[in-house]
């Protein structure tokens, strides 16, 4: 691995271009991703399908990414961080322009699976590589910093399909978002620098198998792993559905007006680049269950059927969220050992992404039978699960695994 000290002395020029190709990065995946969400309700008019089922749309790409990305992460120990995420921004742009000629929802879904694990090249290890280029010390602001791109993401992809729906259709929405996100990708291609080889080669197989026992024994690291399944359960399952109560009685707003709410991601943004900050003062355990805390608060605010409570709820919500989530992604990488953390980043990401496959489409299902209520409690109750989930058992010493 490259010493820190290397890249402390780097030129700011350095640390720029690796911020700027990670955060394009970021937005091309998270574009990708997530845009189907806005289109969920014309889906489903269209193909005559239920909210859960319509869902789909969305879960099975972040389930595809959830089985990959583990594997990826692996995978980038033997060959290079750089060329697997070059190689997933790429691929996850082509298939993002191939989409709206999807000829039914079969392929679509399809397609989408594909897409899916195309774009688990780039969670999978990102938090690695930033922290092999910028050391221990600067690894949660700089995590930080990448979830605020990714956060960009999701609400840029989100917002160009639902301004773009109601003249363009959902096929030529998915078409714009795959346009931009081609454009990012063009940009991670030329300005992502490498890592630096280690003195001591590329692990050898048995390596990678020890650190990925080490980060799976770890309970400090899989404390970390809870809470991001949790998490992103809740958050994607509270806007999966967004779309059809904005759009639906008694709110009853456009789709290009609902699609407003895909705003609140702005104070994500806001939220995951501040974490550093929040961390160097408060502590982490204390940050982590502040941000677990407003997560389920925000939920709860949206309750009434006004559009001022739905909105303020969805912001406080958003912000709880993307602090949590940035706490503890900083605090597995941070105390991921050198030779297992692309297992850990990985693991961590299997357990994000599984969230949002399975409690994306569990909250659906929840909604379509009971209604908005019931699904804030269930979102509620996984917060509270969260919140347990916290505060790991003694921490063993963990072994740091050989080559």
């Amino acid at each position: 691995m490259a010493d820190s000290a290397a890249v402390l002395d780097a030129p700011r020029s350095s640390v720029r271009r690796v911020t700027l190709a990670v955060a394009a990065a970021g937005v091309c995946s998270f574009t990708l991703l997530y845009a189907p969400q806005a289109v969920l309700p014309q889906l489903a008019e269209q193909y005559a399908l239920d909210p859960g089922r319509a869902s789909l749309a969305v879960s099975v790409a972040t389930g595809a990414l959830a089985v990959a990305v583990l594997p990826i992460a692996v995978l980038s120990e033997i060959v290079g961080r750089r060329p697997v995420i070059l190689t997933s921004v790429l691929a996850s742009a082509a298939l993002g322009l191939v989409l709206p000629f999807a000829p039914s929802f079969e392929v679509l879904l399809a397609l989408r699976v594909l897409q899916g694990v195309a774009i688990a090249g780039f969670p999978g290890v990102a938090s690695a590589y930033l922290a092999e280029r910028l050391g221990r010390s600067g690894v949660a602001a700089a995590v930080g910093a990448m979830i605020a791109g990714n956060t960009l993401g999701g609400m840029l992809g989100r917002l160009t399909a639902g301004f773009t729906t109601d003249w363009l259709g959902w096929r030529g929405a998915l078409t714009a978002v795959g346009s931009v996100a081609l454009v990012c990708a063009l940009v991670t291609v030329a300005t992502l620098p490498g890592v630096p080889r280690r003195d001591t080669g590329r692990p050898r197989l048995r390596g990678v198998v020890a650190g990925l026992g080490v980060a799976v024994r770890d309970p400090l690291l899989v404390a970390q792993y809870a809470v991001a399944m949790l998490g992103m359960g809740s958050f994607v399952a509270l806007y999966n559905v967004a779309g059809f109560r904005l759009t639906g009685q008694p709110l009853n707003l456009s789709t290009a007006v609902a699609s407003l709410v895909f705003l609140a991601y702005a104070v994500g943004t806001l939220a995951s680049a501040s974490s550093g900050r929040l961390v160097a003062r408060f502590g982490r355990r204390r940050s982590l269950l502040a941000g677990i805390g407003a997560t389920a608060a925000g939920a709860a605010l949206t309750l009434p059927d006004s559009l001022v409570a739905v909105a303020a709820g969805f912001l406080v919500f958003t912000f709880g969220f993307f602090t949590a989530h940035s706490v503890a992604n900083g605090w597995a990488a941070a105390e991921a050992p050198p030779g297992a953390r692309g297992q850990v980043s990985g693991l961590y990401n299997l357990a994000y992404y599984l969230g949002s496959s399975v409690g994306g489409t569990l909250g659906s299902v929840v909604y379509g039978h009971a209604g908005w209520g019931w699904l804030v409690a269930t979102v509620v109750g996984w917060q509270a699960l969260a919140m347990l989930s916290s505060r790991p058992p003694r921490r063993r010493a963990a072994r740091t695994p050989r080559g």
